[in-house]
């Protein structure tokens, strides 16, 4: 899997996910549909920042 690939399963996953899939309030406002990146974050154990570059492509090579 390439890193365009990788980005685009993780944006297709996060969207499809409801804070109450995960156990997480559902929270006042929500610009779009699905988690934030920083929830995902939280729930991987790993930074929002690196995180945010996967789902944009940009992680390791």
């Amino acid at each position: 899997m390439d890193r365009t690939q990788l980005a685009e399963f993780l944006r297709v996953r996060r969207e499809r996910l409801t804070p109450a899939d995960v156990g997480l309030p559902a929270g006042l406002r929500r610009r779009t549909p699905g988690l934030r990146r920083e929830e995902v974050a939280t729930l991987a154990t790993m930074s929002t920042d690196y995180y945010t570059r996967l789902e944009q492509a940009r992680g390791p090579r």
